[in-house]
């Protein structure tokens, strides 16, 4: 079994050792079935050359999966009555795991940075991970494997060079949902050393994540995200897994950070990542109107130097090639970057 908390007589025992109960307020849904934590750290293929941020760690236990098939791993937690809980059931994998207690949507980064440096090695401490000599293979936890084989050699920590790393390479969580989508596109804004996230989600915000032009599920969101990551694949999870069962379905959902580039071969910089980002706001600020209008009344709504823009707009659109009829659903990431570049070089933007 990779978590010993990962059932619904477990999670409550512990609950009810220290006196707490769920919080709807603060989204809490704890995970227990085992399997789902076993595919989720097969999607996100931990080593012990990882080191994961984790949000919402609850009672710990998908925090206790990430410790035996990973390195070290930084928690963010806001409930303030979870630290007593988390300092009993991680007792084993003390020394790799830090807490941070505050709201993750104000995370900086050198908070996670002096976190993590915190945390031993497993090398440093107790090597818990048992992890295959071959790194390219898929990570084994299941019930026939366990993770504390010693069948398998502890690695040691860091990016494979033998350097410690500076701040986690993953992000992996069973994320509240009213912030999940959120705090998905504000990680891999804020953090760039984050290759992958592997988050569980309300169903509908991983279709939106998922989205493709011309789909409903497509919006300024969708575009927004695949500017830094795209999807590299999910699973669906049914309310039965949790405790108390939510009243929606879930997906888990791996995205993988990938570099975008512009028509002519040429990194995004920050400048036009904004402006590709308030392109996509404008379009889609009246979804169910022509792109043309969408951008007056997005616009129009942005003070006197929105207004004076509103004029540049058929510009605009005829030099990127796009007809003013169209819809915002319809466009691709391309045609908004293109979007972006041309706004940029319009002195009159509100940027």
């Amino acid at each position: 079994m990779l978590s010993p908390l990962a059932t619904p007589a477990a999670t409550r025992d512990v609950l009810e050792e220290h006196g707490l109960s769920t919080k709807h307020a603060l989204g809490q849904n704890f995970l227990v079935n085992d399997a789902i934590l076993q595919k989720i750290v097969e999607l996100a293929q931990l080593d012990a050359f990882d080191d994961v941020l984790e949000v919402g760690p609850g009672i710990g236990t998908l925090t206790i999966a990430l410790l035996k098939c990973a390195g070290r791993v930084v928690s963010v937690e806001r409930d303030a009555d979870l630290p007593a809980v988390l300092e009993d059931t991680l007792v084993p994998w003390a020394d790799r795991f830090a807490l941070i207690s505050k709201d993750a949507l104000e995370l900086t980064e050198e908070e996670v940075r002096l976190a993590l440096a915190k945390c031993a090695a497993p090398s440093e401490g107790r090597a818990s991970r048992a992890v295959p000599h071959d790194a390219n293979s898929p990570v084994d936890c299941s019930p026939k494997q366990d993770c504390l084989s010693t069948k398998y050699a502890p690695r040691p920590l860091g990016s494979g060079n033998g350097t410690r790393r500076s701040f986690p390479n993953k992000f992996v969580a069973n994320l509240p949902y009213a912030v999940a989508a959120t705090l998905v596109l504000d990680f891999f804004q804020k953090f760039p050393q984050l290759e992958s996230a592997t988050v569980m989600v309300q169903k509908e915000v991983a279709d939106r994540m998922c989205a493709e032009p011309g789909s409903k599920n497509y919006g300024a969101y969708t575009v927004k995200l695949r500017l830094y990551a795209e999807p590299a694949g999910r699973f669906l999870v049914s309310p039965n897994n949790f405790f108390p069962p939510p009243h929606v379905d879930s997906s888990v959902l791996r995205l993988n950070r990938r570099p975008v580039y512009d028509a002519d071969g040429a990194p995004l910089d920050d400048a036009l990542l904004k402006a590709t980002c308030v392109m996509a706001d404008a379009a889609f600020a009246s979804r169910r109107k022509t792109i043309s209008n969408s951008f007056k009344t997005y616009f129009a709504s942005r003070g006197n130097a929105g207004k004076a823009f509103i004029g540049c707009i058929p510009d605009l659109l005829d030099e990127c090639g796009i007809d003013a009829k169209r819809r915002g659903e319809t466009l691709s990431l391309d045609e908004f970057i293109a979007l972006g570049k041309a706004y940029l070089r319009r002195e009159s933007n509100p940027l």
